[in-house]
């Protein structure tokens, strides 16, 4: 729930801070995310390690940005649509202490029946 309201609120701040319309909020937010890699980079080991919020900030920005302009993340399409997928998951997913349905009858009710 934090998660999806962290990205939430990105979005907004990213809308807020591009205030462009068309193709020059577009580019903005291209620039951003161009940054942002460049610093996931600097700190790279073999391969890319994408941090939570990494993730979160490529999803909302992909979010912004036409399909036309995806091929400048690090991750392909698929990965950025399955980032926001689980983030949608995780913000519909209930915790299940309980076992749905009438609970079971105590021990006296069973005996007395």
């Amino acid at each position: 729930m934090l998660l999806s309201l962290i990205y939430f609120a990105l979005r907004q701040l990213l809308r807020a801070l591009a205030p462009y319309s068309g193709d020059d909020r577009a580019r903005e937010v291209e620039l951003l995310v161009l940054r942002h890699q460049l610093r996931v980079l600097n700190r790279q080991r073999p391969r890319p390690a994408l941090r939570r919020g990494d993730r979160v900030l490529l999803a909302a920005a992909s979010r912004m940005l036409p399909k036309a302009c995806w091929k400048t993340f690090l991750v392909s399409p698929e990965t950025l649509l399955r980032w926001h997928r689980e983030l949608v998951r995780r913000k519909w997913t209930y915790r299940q202490g309980r076992k749905p349905g009438r609970p079971a009858p105590q021990e006296g009710t069973v005996r007395l029946i």
